[in-house]
């Protein structure tokens, strides 16, 4: 009993106050679909990128791109198809999907 209520705690601090998604599978899927050939996300590995900007609280900024006002699901869309919101961005569309970019919301949004 002690090590369920532990456990429900520890998850409680994972994402308090975040968007829904699997944060562990976003940081895995950032990974996966080479982000960070691109940008510095802290806690994805190799992530040390320098031609996009860096992703340390991006949650936190008022747009994205320079161009969307930042939500999680502003995000999400940019993530899926950047360049329906800025013809000009250098980020490609990657095939990423509806849930896999929900999860990779999920971690960057409180990507310290």
């Amino acid at each position: 009993m002690t090590l369920l209520l532990l456990a429900a705690m520890l998850a409680a601090c994972d994402a308090p106050g975040g968007p829904p998604g699997d944060r562990e599978g976003g940081r895995l899927l950032l990974r996966q679909f080479g982000c960070g050939q691109c940008h510095r996300i802290p806690g994805v590995a190799d992530a040390q990128g320098e031609s996009g900007p860096p992703l340390a609280r991006v949650g936190e900024r008022v747009y994205l791109g320079g161009v969307l006002p930042n939500s999680p699901a502003n995000m999400a869309q940019w993530i899926r198809d950047p360049r329906r919101f800025d013809p000009r961005t250098q980020m490609p569309a990657l095939g990423v999907t509806d849930g896999q970019a929900r999860d990779m919301v999920a971690y960057l949004w409180q990507a310290r």
